[in-house]
C-alpha cells in the first residue's frame, strides 16, 4: 500500500466492506479480479505466439500497474514520454522503452541522467542529428544507451521514411560507442481502431510488409535487429500470426474502453479481455424531468472519442451525455424512470489513456470492497 498521505479522500475506506459504493466521486475504479484475468490472458497469448510483451504504460501511467505487468511476465514497459519514463524508473520498473523521439537540450540531458539510474533503458531515434545530440550527452555520463531505429510503417507521425534511411541510421548506431544498436520499432496507431478485422488486416498487412522488408534490408547488411517491436491491442490478433515482431507493445488490453470494446481483435473468438476500468459518479441533482445530473463531465472523461457508456447503477436503456465541465447527465429511456440524489453510477471510459491522465488515483476494488489505492504517478506531459 502506498503512503496514506498520497491516497486522497477515499483512503479511509480501504478494507471496508461495501466501500465501493461509498467512494467520494468522481473516482476512477479498477476491478482487480478482471484486471488480473486480463494480465493472465495476455501473458498466455504472447507465450503461445513466441512474443515478448513490453506493454505500453501510456495507457495506465502507473508504476504499480507496470510492476504487476512485469510480475505477469512482461520484459519491461513502453513509455510515450520522458515524464512517463522518469516515473517508471523512480517506481523501480526495469526495461523501460521510450517510444517517441527525445528532442531538445533539456530533455536530452534528462534522458542521459535517467539512463544512469535506469536498468535497461531503451529509446528510438529517427533523425541522424538527434542521434548525435543524444550520443554527445550520453558520452558525458560514460554509460551507453540502448537505441532502436524508429520506422514509419504508414502513419507518417514519426519514423524514418525508407529502407535506405533506416539502413543509414542503423549503421550510425552500430558504429557509435555511446548508443547501442538493438533493432527497430514500427507502430501504426490509426489501424488499432479499424473495427472490422478484415479491413484492419488489409490496411495493416500492407504496413507490416513494408516493415518486414526494412527488417530484411538491415539483416542483409549484417544489422539484423535483435528487437523488432511494435503493435497495439487492436492489432494483437494479427501480429501474433505474422512472425514479424519479436515483442509487442499492446497497452489498452488491461483496461479496455468504449472504443476498444467495438474492435474485433481476434478473428476466431470473442475478445477475451474484460472491461476493468470504470468511472464512479454520483447523482448531484434530480429536479429536471427525464434525466439526472451527475458529477462527471468534460474534466472527468476524455472527449476525443465516443460517449462514455453506463455500466451499472442506472435504469435500463439510460445513456450518458456531457452536461458541462464538471457535470454529465443520465438521460432516461422511459419517462417514469428516476434516480435519487446521492445514487451512484459506474461508467465505462470512452478512451482510457487520456481519461486516466485526468485523474490522480486508481481505486482498486475486489467485488464491493476498496482494497487499495494506486497513484497515477506518471500523469502529465512534461
Amino acid at each position: 500500500m502506498s503512503d496514506g498521505q498520497q491516497l486522497g479522500p477515499n483512503r479511509r475506506l480501504i478494507g471496508v466492506r461495501g466501500s465501493r459504493a461509498r467512494l467520494t466521486t468522481p473516482a476512477l475504479v479498477l476491478d482487480l479480479d478482471r484486471f488480473e484475468r486480463n494480465l493472465t490472458a495476455m501473458a498466455r497469448y504472447c507465450r503461445d505466439a513466441g512474443l515478448e510483451l513490453r506493454p505500453h504504460a501510456k495507457t495506465h501511467k502507473c508504476s504499480a500497474i507496470a510492476g504487476k505487468q512485469i510480475e505477469a511476465g512482461a520484459v519491461g514497459v513502453c513509455c510515450a514520454t520522458l515524464r512517463e519514463a522518469e516515473a517508471m524508473v523512480a517506481g523501480g520498473v526495469r526495461g523501460v522503452h521510450i517510444t517517441s523521439p527525445v528532442v531538445g537540450d533539456d530533455r536530452i540531458e534528462r534522458l542521459a541522467a535517467l539512463n544512469i539510474r535506469a536498468h535497461d533503458l531503451m529509446i528510438v531515434v529517427d533523425n541522424p542529428a538527434n542521434a548525435r545530440d543524444i550520443e554527445a550527452a550520453v558520452r558525458r555520463t560514460g554509460r551507453p544507451l540502448r537505441a532502436l531505429v524508429d520506422v514509419d510503417v504508414g502513419m507518417s507521425r514519426t519514423g524514418v521514411a525508407s529502407g535506405q534511411d533506416a539502413l543509414a541510421l542503423a549503421r550510425q548506431l552500430a558504429e557509435s560507442e555511446e548508443l547501442e544498436y538493438c533493432g527497430i520499432q514500427g507502430y501504426s496507431g490509426r489501424v488499432q481502431h479499424i473495427n472490422d478485422i478484415e479491413e484492419r488486416r488489409r490496411v495493416y498487412g500492407d504496413q507490416m510488409q513494408r516493415f518486414a522488408a526494412i527488417k530484411s534490408i538491415l539483416t542483409q547488411d549484417g544489422l539484423e535487429p535483435e528487437i523488432v517491436t511494435g503493435g497495439g491491442t487492436g492489432t494483437f490478433g494479427i501480429d501474433r500470426t505474422l512472425g514479424v515482431l519479436t515483442e509487442h507493445q499492446a497497452g489498452s488490453y488491461i483496461f479496455m474502453d468504449v472504443e476498444y470494446n467495438l474492435v474485433h481483435i481476434f478473428e476466431e473468438r470473442k475478445t477475451p479481455f474484460e472491461t476493468t476500468l470504470f468511472m464512479r459518479n454520483t447523482v448531484v441533482s434530480a429536479n429536471a424531468g427525464g434525466f439526472v445530473t451527475i458529477d462527471g463531465g468534460f474534466k472527468c472523461f476524455a472527449t476525443d472519442g465516443p460517449l462514455p457508456e453506463i455500466a451499472s447503477g442506472a435504469p435500463a436503456g439510460a445513456r450518458y451525455d456531457y452536461f458541462g465541465d464538471e457535470h454529465g447527465r443520465i438521460v432516461f429511456a422511459n419517462g417514469h424512470d428516476q434516480m435519487p440524489v446521492g445514487a451512484g453510477v459506474e461508467i465505462v471510459t470512452p478512451h482510457c489513456d487520456p481519461t486516466v491522465n485526468l485523474h490522480d488515483w486508481y481505486h482498486v476494488v475486489r467485488g464491493d470492497t476498496l482494497v487499495d489505492i494506486w497513484p497515477i504517478d506518471a500523469r502529465g506531459v512534461l
